[in-house]
Parts: C-alpha cells; sequence; structure tokens
C-alpha cells in the first residue's frame, strides 16, 4: 500500500484506491489486453467501445440503475452541466427553474443558468455562513418549474443532504460529484444526475450523467452538438475524443467498488466509520477545533473546520506535512482545514489521522 496516496485527504482530485494505482501503473506501460499503453489507445478501437459499455454495465450493476435510464460519460464536469441543464430545460420555456444555494459550489449553478432563462433560488443558507441545509418542506417552489437543482455534497463547507427529494412535484436534477458511490442512493428518485469524477469515480476528465428516459426527450435538440444530450446518447458517448484514460480508470473503480468493497452498503458503512473517528477527534477538543457545519448536517466525505487563528492553522499543516498527511487546506473561499474521506481513504488512514489531530490539540 502506497502510504502517501493513502495520507492524501484532498477534496480533489482526491485519492484513487491502491489496488487501482496498480492495475493504472501497469496499463500505463501496455494494457494486458492490447499490448498498447492506455495513454494511446484509440476511442474508435473496438477495445473502446467494450470499455465504455463494460463501465456503464457496472455502473447499472453498482448503483442498480434502473432500465428507464440512460448512463452518458461526458466532459466539461459540473461546470459544463450547469450550462447544459439550462440550455436543454429551462431556455425558451418561459417557465421558471428552482436552485437551492446551500454552498459555495452549488451557488455557482444558478449564475449559469440565469443566462439561458428565469431563476429562483428556492432556499439559500448565505447569509447564516452556509453551516446547515434545509428540509424538503422548506423550499418554495412553483409546481411549475421547469425542474429543481441542487447539491447533495457540499465540499467547501462540509455539508450533506442524507435524505433523496420526495413530494415536490417537479423533475429534480442533483449535482453528486462530491459523493457518488459513496453509499447507496435510490436513483429513480431523480430525473438526472450528474458527477464530476475526481472525488470516488477516478481521475478528472469524465463526467457521468444518469438520466431517465421520459426526461430525457424533453431535452432540446436544437442545441450545438457538444452541448446536445440527444446527440451525445446517439454518439453512444463518442461524439468527439473522449478522455479515454479517465474513463478506464473509472471502469477499474466501479470494478473494486464491486468486487473488492463488495456493494455501496458495504462502502456506506465504511465510509459512516471514516467519519465517525475523524469527528470523535474534533469533538474532544471544541476549545481547539471549530467545525464549520451544524448538526446533524455534516458530511461523512468533507470535514471543514477552524484552529483558533490563521498562524494556528499554518503550523498545523505545517507540523501535517512532517507526518506525511496532505491536501488538508481549506478552500480559498472559506479558508480554515479541511478533511476529505472519500472511499480510497482507508479506515487505518482516517485513524492515524484522527491520532494526529488529538496530538496536535494536546501539543
Amino acid at each position: 500500500m502506497n502510504i502517501l496516496n493513502q495520507r492524501n485527504f484532498s477534496a480533489g482530485p482526491g485519492a484513487l484506491p491502491s489496488a487501482v494505482l496498480e492495475q493504472v501503473q501497469q496499463a500505463i506501460q501496455a494494457l494486458p489486453e492490447t499490448g498498447v499503453s492506455i495513454l494511446g489507445m484509440s476511442h474508435r478501437s473496438d477495445w473502446f467501445m467494450g470499455l465504455i459499455h463494460e463501465a456503464e454495465m457496472r455502473l447499472r450493476t453498482l448503483l442498480a440503475i434502473p432500465q428507464n435510464y440512460h448512463v452518458m460519460f461526458l466532459q466539461g464536469g459540473s461546470s459544463l452541466q450547469f450550462s447544459m441543464i439550462a440550455m436543454a430545460y429551462l431556455k425558451g420555456t418561459g417557465k421558471t427553474a428552482a436552485y437551492m444555494q446551500t454552498g459555495y459550489w452549488s451557488a455557482k449553478a444558478p449564475v449559469e443558468a440565469a443566462l439561458e432563462g428565469d431563476v429562483h433560488v428556492a432556499w439559500s443558507g448565505e447569509a447564516e455562513g452556509y453551516q446547515s441545509l434545509p428540509s424538503w418542506g422548506q423550499l418554495q417552489i412553483d409546481p411549475q418549474a421547469a425542474y429543481l437543482h441542487y447539491v447533495s455534497n457540499e465540499t467547501v463547507e462540509g455539508l450533506e443532504f442524507t435524505d433523496h427529494p420526495k413530494g415536490l412535484g417537479v423533475p429534480i436534477i442533483c449535482d453528486m460529484s462530491s459523493n457518488l458511490l459513496s453509499r447507496p442512493i435510490d436513483v429513480s428518485a431523480f430525473d438526472l444526475i450528474y458527477a464530476h469524477a475526481q472525488k470516488n469515480l477516478g481521475p478528472a476528465g469524465v463526467t457521468v450523467v444518469i438520466v431517465k428516459d421520459a426526461f430525457l426527450d424533453m431535452a432540446r435538440n436544437d442545441l450545438p452538438s457538444m452541448l446536445n444530450y440527444h446527440t451525445q446518447l446517439k454518439a453512444q458517448s463518442v461524439y468527439n475524443t473522449p478522455c479515454v484514460f479517465s474513463i478506464y480508470v473509472l471502469n477499474l473503480v466501479v470494478q473494486w467498488l464491486l468486487e473488492d468493497v463488495g456493494s455501496l452498503k458495504a462502502m456506506g458503512e465504511l465510509n459512516a466509520q471514516k467519519a465517525a473517528v475523524v469527528y470523535q477527534a474534533l469533538n474532544l477538543f471544541p476549545e481547539h477545533f471549530r467545525i464549520h457545519a451544524k448538526l446533524p448536517f455534516r458530511s461523512q466525505m468533507n470535514v471543514a473546520f477552524r484552529l483558533q487563528s490563521p498562524e494556528k492553522e499554518r503550523e498545523f499543516l505545517a507540523h501535517a506535512a512532517l507526518e506525511g498527511f496532505t491536501g488538508l487546506e481549506g478552500h480559498r473561499s472559506l479558508g480554515g482545514l479541511r478533511i476529505s474521506l472519500y472511499n480510497a481513504i482507508e479506515l487505518v488512514a482516517a485513524s492515524e489521522l484522527a491520532g494526529f489531530l488529538k496530538q496536535e490539540a494536546e501539543r
């Protein structure tokens, strides 16, 4: 096991499972199936079309994706989806799209959507500094809204929804970039799910889109080809040159979850244990560590916290580096410190970091 990789608590790109890294190392030299480096494999080859199919089938198995949903592997991350969604489902409809503003990341989405049509912020946590999340009954949504968009896990502030929207009466779109595959979900509760890969799915470069057939039928078909869901689906995610390497690694990650971890239920239980170990260490020293998110909204994926001063935080990071812990800096918009506990981080690494937290507080 690569100790430095396991002690990489970066919010993104996040660590990859050690078993996957070993396979990737070999594939960069030569794929066992082809003898050619993964970095030189053609996206037009039969091998790659088989890879696309295999990755989709494994995702369908792992997430129990219903047959009336399509899966696509696109590019551009969530930032491009912010625009694609509004262009496909808001532009020219005369309707309003509802957005939840629960943190730094989700606040970006309505800005892009407003370029295409009318936007309504159904709930905002900005006034309180994004420390909590609403219940679904608190949302103010027009029953004729084009859709409701929200982010399931805010990486900057460390906030995470633990349940799915229900009884809202409008199409539900969710950015699950930082917690998709971290625990079981009910795909049927959503009309469109998307996630860029550099958290739990693999390295940066690929964006997974899972969309209900009936909702895809509602998308505009008179958009530029690269921004058109219909075109991308018809081309089987290969309308232009896709990121072959990222899709290859994503497939390995999903295989690891299926064969090594066993299921998303098992992964979710492990992630809960890791988060509990870290939060317990922080809670032991409330005079030293101040967790940003309020209970019960704290994320299992990202733990944002502060020390008494920026000087103390710089000292903490310096000590962490000496101990081999990396990626603990907070986001520039919030400052402070942040621990990201994505799937590849093992329980032993989380426990070692918890021990370091206690050591630092006592010191």
